[in-house]
């Protein structure tokens, strides 16, 4: 008779697993629940064997399984990282004798440059929202802040009231890995908050206090989901055709600095990065500056 697999085992070790990462290492909502959703994947294809009990061959069949469902090299990459993390912890505590992911190989991936609208379609884009009405308010405020300070989308949906300093100009953010960093806005994103902040947020908020910053029509905080649909429609009413993403204010916004000179160490610090290659992408696509460089200051320009 069969002895069946003792799933639970592997759950409650992934579990503890996850809450490591989450109160030590201070990972993001985000990151954890992906690694949960590789782990659970691992847990299932592994059928009767537990994860405890996997060897190198079992992970590099699972890897070569993930890779002929056409699943993309980014994302075998991210699973690769989350198993080979998960047993890291395995072997720290002590859990396993030897760590069978310890030699694993992630597929090569080759950065994509990000698309990136020009300063002009920006400006379309900024001037979209009716400001004749509450909503049209708020977006033209979430609009020109993203473009100001280059936020990702969770760090705008879960910015909250008292991490605003208009009067200094100033934003902190909180972003991955719980790290804090402040960012200038310039006076136009302040002119734009203020208006949403006294007349459009108070209607929004329905009598309410909400920390949130920025508030939906039924006085809730605004979701990933709703700011990306609110943009998607913006961009289509300003003409720009391109599939424009949330994402794609913080790529202009990092772009444009490096065009109008900005070093890539600030734009690093600006945008949170934790290592400056993540950041050298934006000299890739930043072409307009590195040209009216070479034009301006090489001897046959």
């Amino acid at each position: 008779m069969n002895k069946k697999k003792p799933v639970d085992t592997s759950y409650l070790e992934v579990e503890q697993f996850l809450k490591l990462c989450l109160f030590n290492d201070g990972l993001s909502k985000n990151t954890i629940d992906a690694y949960r959703r590789d782990l659970n994947i691992l847990i299932k294809w592994s059928a009767k064997k537990t994860l405890l009990s996997l060897s190198t061959v079992h992970i590099n069949d699972f890897i070569n399984h993930l890779l002929s469902e056409d699943r993309s090299d980014k994302s075998v990459a991210r699973c690769v990282s989350t198993i080979k993390r998960f047993y890291q912890f395995a072997y720290a505590a002590k859990l396993i004798s030897s760590d069978p992911a310890g030699l694993l190989k992630s597929p090569k991936i080759i950065k994509s440059i990000p698309l990136v609208i020009s300063e002009e379609q920006v400006v379309k884009l900024l001037e979209t929202p009716d400001l004749n009405s509450i909503l049209g308010k708020r977006d033209r405020a979430i609009l020109e802040l993203m473009y100001a300070s280059g936020l990702r989308v969770s760090e705008l949906v879960n910015l909250e009231y008292g991490q605003l300093n208009l009067s200094a100009g100033l934003v902190q953010v909180v972003g991955k890995g719980n790290k804090e960093r402040i960012i200038p806005i310039g006076e136009i994103a302040i002119e734009y908050l203020e208006v949403y902040i006294k007349q459009s947020r108070p209607v929004l908020a329905k009598g309410k206090w909400l920390d949130a910053l920025f508030i939906s029509r039924i006085a809730r905080k605004m979701t990933r989901q709703t700011l990306w649909h609110r943009i998607k429609i913006l961009a289509a009413e300003s003409g720009i055709y391109a599939n424009l993403s949330p994402h794609g204010l913080r790529h202009a916004f990092a772009t444009h600095l490096v065009n109008h000179g900005a070093d890539l160490r600030t734009v690093q610090l600006l945008l949170g990065h934790s290592d400056l290659s993540t950041t050298q992408i934006y000299t890739h696509v930043a072409k307009k500056r590195l040209k009216s460089v070479h034009s301006n200051h090489h001897p046959r320009g």
